[in-house]
């Protein structure tokens, strides 16, 4: 009896926004991958996809699964699973997956879940990305550290206690996941004097990219894909 050969699953990052961050390698694989997978909210499109969209062939097979986000861990498990079913059949009947991650596949990003669940059963492979924090400090022209600085990446999710605490600890910060969660992030700036050090940019490289003075960000609007970044003050 011949053994069925698995196909290989690619983790790649496509980076931020703009398609020509892409890289060569992550280019090369998309183009050979049978079938590409993403990410993508219920009523919404995927930006992974949208990313390289200029580099789809046409005929590749595209599997599309949703996440759904802040759902208790034990609750999503049994979801996350059975969302991903899609991409470990295509893997079993031997044909290679490419899953687009924007930003890096491990930072913060959904390809996470995948790779725990699929790593151990079939060849994986990640291809880094550019991620966000790197991203925004090239777009808005701020070097983020110096020599021992400490840099550190917040979620906007933590609480106002918790953010002062990390933050009175770093040199320089990216602050990540903010929507919901500006108003408490800036009331936290205000109160450490960080205001006018802190940089905001949503969208970093992306055609619709908006670097705003903090100040005047309305916080009803604020995307998914935004974060403020607050570089060392050392300079030399």
């Amino acid at each position: 009896m011949v053994a069925i050969q698995t196909g290989r699953l690619y983790g790649i990052g496509v980076g931020p926004g703009d398609p020509e961050l892409l890289t060569l390698k992550a280019y090369r694989l998309l183009q050979a991958a049978p079938v590409v997978a993403y990410q993508a909210a219920s009523d919404r499109e995927s930006i992974a996809r949208s990313i390289v969209a200029p580099y789809l062939k046409g005929d590749q097979i595209e599997v599309c699964f949703n996440f759904p986000r802040a759902l208790d861990p034990e609750a999503a498990s049994e979801l996350y699973s059975d969302a991903i079913k899609p991409i470990e059949a295509h893997l079993g009947a031997g044909r290679d997956v490419v899953v687009l991650c924007a930003g890096d596949p491990l930072f913060y990003g959904s390809f996470m879940y995948l790779f725990t669940r699929l790593a151990a059963r079939f060849i994986t492979e990640i291809v880094p990305g550019i991620s966000s924090p790197m991203a925004a400090a090239a777009a808005i022209g701020t070097p983020l550290c110096y020599q021992n600085d400490v840099f550190s990446v917040l979620a906007a999710t933590l609480s106002a206690a918790d953010l002062k605490a990390q933050l009175i600890n770093a040199d320089a910060v990216a602050i990540i996941k903010l929507r919901r969660h500006f108003d408490k992030v800036r009331q936290v700036l205000i109160e450490l004097d960080l205001l006018d050090r802190a940089k905001y940019i949503e969208r970093a490289t992306a055609k619709d990219q908006r670097i705003v003075s903090i100040e005047d960000v309305d916080s009803r609007n604020v995307p998914y894909f935004s974060l403020i970044v607050v570089p060392s003050k050392t300079q030399f």
